[in-house]
């Protein structure tokens, strides 16, 4: 068993935090703008996806885009996705509201990722603990939001490490959070950031079938 794949006995583990949320967002952001992603080729497929890094990294900085807008609307909350227009290049791309100029390059496309994650995270900070957003696999409070945020962060993340060319690693600590609060059910004795990749379809566990269809439990906790 090599350094990384030790797994330290279970300790408790708190709640996911809008600090957790901002440090995701800065990690991926930092990841993204290294100059060997700058200079990679982005119309490459992101991992084991259909779609390019660019195509990817737009859906991630959607996705945070959404996330934030959920947390908006309180007069009643949400029954449904609050409606923007959303638009598809192709059948098989994804649904965006959020879409970067191309002649910015991947400059601009980290730009407005990163803007996006600074939306969400600025909406989880400020918005209260009775506060709910819609999501299709359930509505959710602002911890379950910013969790939402981290595992679009980290595993699509991944994904782009992979497109890429670079290394990546989600931090331990937080993926235990996030896992405590999206993935209740998920193994607690495999290290935290194999555990995630393996609860979103990403990865492989010992002993256990790899996933070919998963969905987080985002309704919020008593």
């Amino acid at each position: 068993m090599s350094d990384h794949d030790h797994v330290e006995p279970p300790r408790a583990v708190g709640p996911v935090t809008v600090g957790d949320l901002a440090e995701g967002v800065r990690l991926v952001v930092a990841l993204l703008r290294q100059p060997a992603a700058l200079a990679a080729d982005w119309d490459r497929p992101a991992g084991t996806l259909e779609w390019s890094c660019w195509e990817t990294a737009e859906h991630l900085a959607d996705d945070l885009f959404a996330y934030a807008a959920q947390l908006g609307p309180q007069s009643p909350p949400p029954a449904k996705d609050v409606p923007f227009v959303w638009r598809r290049d192709a059948p098989d791309k994804p649904a965006n509201v959020i879409f970067a100029e191309r002649q910015d390059g991947p400059e601009g496309l980290v730009q407005v990722l990163e803007a996006c994650g600074a939306l969400h995270v600025a909406m989880v900070g400020t918005a209260s603990p009775e506060a709910r957003a819609f999501h299709g696999f359930g509505t959710t409070d602002p911890e379950g939001s910013a969790a939402m945020g981290l595992v679009e962060l980290f595993a699509h993340a991944d994904d782009l490490a992979l497109g890429l060319g670079l290394g990546w690693r989600a931090p331990e600590a937080i993926c235990a959070r996030v896992l405590k609060r999206l993935f209740p059910t998920a193994p607690t004795d495999t290290a935290p950031w194999e555990t995630l990749l393996w609860a979103t379809g990403r990865g492989e566990l010992p002993g256990r079938e790899r996933l070919t269809r998963w969905k987080w439990d985002s309704a919020p906790r008593p």
